[in-house]
């Protein structure tokens, strides 16, 4: 029946051994990460976001891990969606929330010549909830880190189901001094529409395009499109998935104020973060 619903009103399935076999994995899944939230079997990795025209580090996006005792590692794309699915993904997101707050207070006392800045993903259901703001405000208060320097990253997926109620909840969020970039830019239908209606302090250019730039002039020329109309809204700008010279060297010359990618450093536990901090004070050497 499920796998019916999934295709298309109206469509029918004939019962496979497989099906049984994926809702038992699916119903495990489930389990196991309702006991990774109880046991705390969550990390926080953190990507350097760097700036080529300063060769200084810009601030840092924090990506959470899950290391089950017998899965292993499992990737964000494995377990988000089932977080959300079940309505733990609001447990997950301020777990995700204050550590990462936490880590950023720690890092402004042990370096307070480092304005470091924190970039954080937040789910179209977590950005919904009624609670988000009030848990919003109550990290802030206890870590005691300047709104400013932390900065949410949503998806065009905000937007969807209930637009006003996003575009009400985006202007308390920039009330409170946080900042909110557009992540995935370029991948959606009417990401445009969206920095047009609604005050987006930055955008994080698609990975995608950053991979096909160099090979195909028409994504090029959307990089280079852009580049101008940030400049031009006043909207930092972030190339995301920055993995060869060939790349960094053409959006270095392109003025792309912001890198992020794999070239420059991969995702890191807090202890590896803190020893590139301590390096890069005043100049960053990326990739050591």
């Amino acid at each position: 029946m499920y796998a019916a619903k999934a295709e298309a009103v109206g469509s029918y399935a004939i019962f496979a051994g497989a099906m049984r076999e994926n809702a038992i994995e699916a119903l495990a899944l489930q389990n196991d990460l309702r006991q990774a939230i109880v046991d705390e079997q969550f990390a926080l990795h953190y990507q350097p976001i760097y700036n080529p025209s300063t060769q200084t580090l810009h601030g840092v996006e924090a990506l959470v891990r899950w290391h089950h005792p017998v899965r292993g590692s499992v990737a964000p794309s494995g377990f988000i969606p089932v977080a959300e699915e079940i309505g733990v993904i609001r447990d997950i997101g301020r777990w995700v929330m204050n550590e990462a707050c936490n880590q950023l207070s720690v890092w402004s006392e042990q370096y307070p010549e480092h304005t470091l800045h924190l970039s954080i993903n937040v789910s179209a259901s977590e950005f919904s909830h009624p609670q988000f703001l009030a848990d919003l405000e109550a990290v802030l208060r206890a870590t005691s880190i300047s709104a400013s320097r932390l900065q949410i990253e949503v998806t065009e997926s905000v937007f969807l189901s209930n637009p006003e109620r996003a575009g009400a909840v985006l202007e308390a969020v920039r009330r409170l001094g946080v900042r909110v970039a557009l992540d995935d830019f370029g991948t959606g239908y009417s990401a445009l529409e969206y920095i047009d209606k609604y005050e987006i302090d930055a955008i994080k250019i698609d990975r995608a395009f950053i991979e096909r730039m160099l090979t195909h002039k028409r994504t090029l020329a959307i990089v280079q499109s852009v580049l101008s109309l940030g400049k031009a809204l006043d909207l930092a700008i972030v190339a995301e998935g920055v993995e060869t010279w060939a790349q960094y060297n053409k959006l270095h010359a392109m003025d792309c104020p912001l890198l992020q990618g794999f070239l420059l450093w991969r995702p890191m536990p807090p202890a590896e973060m803190t020893v590139v901090l301590g390096r890069s004070l005043h100049r960053a050497r990326f990739g050591q």
